[in-house]
């Protein structure tokens, strides 16, 4: 077997958070709502032929780091917020395949009602 063969992802979506993150000082001080989606790739070959709770990933640590991070970030953007889940994925998994989707919920951007999304990955290089 192929080693990229052991890896599948692991897609978690829509965990809701509460950060200090924006341009304008009222967004970091009062803090606004975003929604992070994720995926990690890793090896889960073990997990499946065993159905072994202890060789599985343990999503929800990532969970509650991302709830204990955006409780205690302050930044002025998304792009600083998103390398700092990032880093704090690669401290919990190491270096695996991964990917981040974040979610403004409400830019206060007069006259728009959207979100605004930053995607980005990180080490997938892993599988060349």
């Amino acid at each position: 077997m192929k080693e990229n063969e052991r890896f599948g992802a692991i897609h978690v979506k829509d965990v809701s958070l509460w950060a200090h993150v924006g341009v304008f000082e009222k967004e970091r001080l009062l803090g606004q709502e975003f929604r992070v989606d994720f995926s990690l790739w890793i090896d889960i070959f073990e997990a499946a032929q065993q159905d072994n709770l202890s060789t599985a990933a343990d999503y929800s640590i990532a969970i509650e780091n991302l709830q204990k991070l955006s409780s205690e970030i302050s930044c002025l953007t998304i792009e600083k917020f998103i390398e700092t889940i990032l880093d704090r994925f690669e401290e919990l998994y190491g270096k695996i395949p991964m990917k981040v989707l974040l979610t403004k919920c409400r830019p206060p951007v007069e006259g728009f009602n959207g979100t605004v999304q930053i995607e980005k990955t990180r080490n997938f290089s892993v599988f060349n």
